[in-house]
């Protein structure tokens, strides 16, 4: 939980362009990509130049309100920059198919891609479930995420009984999924 705690006030510092924030992620992440990149055919200032570059897709990843990292900093960082590096060797030439550490770290960009596609979707979510309106919105909420029970809804909403609860939940659940439906249509 420590470690949670430390890794989303780094995030946050990133986000307020906090300089110690800044310096702990360089310090705890550097010499992994560095390592990386000398180890695939790099030199220490290209090092230099895709660790920078993946701090500022990192950079402007937390300044967005649906960017949630779902992976540890590290992972992040050493995938972006996995991933810039195996794009400057393609460009100049110099891309081999042994690339150092190139296994382990396929399962993780994968991992990156499909998070992201989840945030994208929870934002559309979010935004589907603002857009829903009252009472909709507060009982969807109460029963998925509060965990309130369909006899508790009832006297809450007041509905006659569990039933025309369920029922109600059912309705706006049918229309949170036209929305949300239609706004994923609109984003493709």
């Amino acid at each position: 939980m420590k470690a949670e705690l430390n890794e989303e006030l780094l995030l946050k510092g990133l986000a307020e362009n906090n300089s110690k924030a800044i310096e702990t992620i360089y310090k705890q992440n550097f010499n992994i990509v560095q390592a990386f990149i000398l180890n695939n055919n790099g030199s220490y200032d290209e090092a230099r130049d895709i660790f920078q570059e993946a701090m500022i897709t990192l950079y402007e990843k937390v300044q967005t309100e649906s960017f949630v990292l779902t992976c540890k900093i590290n992972t992040y960082v050493y995938s972006v920059c996995r991933r810039l590096w195996l794009k400057r060797l393609q460009q100049l030439g110099r891309y081999s198919n042994q690339i150092d550490g190139f296994e382990e770290t396929l399962q993780v960009e994968d991992e990156i891609e499909a998070h992201e596609r989840k945030n994208t979707d929870f934002a559309m979510m979010e935004k589907a479930l603002n857009s829903i309106g009252e009472p909709c919105r507060t009982l969807l909420e109460s029963f998925y995420i509060k965990k309130i029970g369909m006899q508790e809804l009832a006297k809450q909403f007041g509905y006659t009984n569990a039933d025309n609860a369920k029922t109600q939940k059912y309705k706006c659940l049918l229309r949170l999924k036209k929305i949300f439906f239609a706004q994923y249509k609109m984003g493709e």
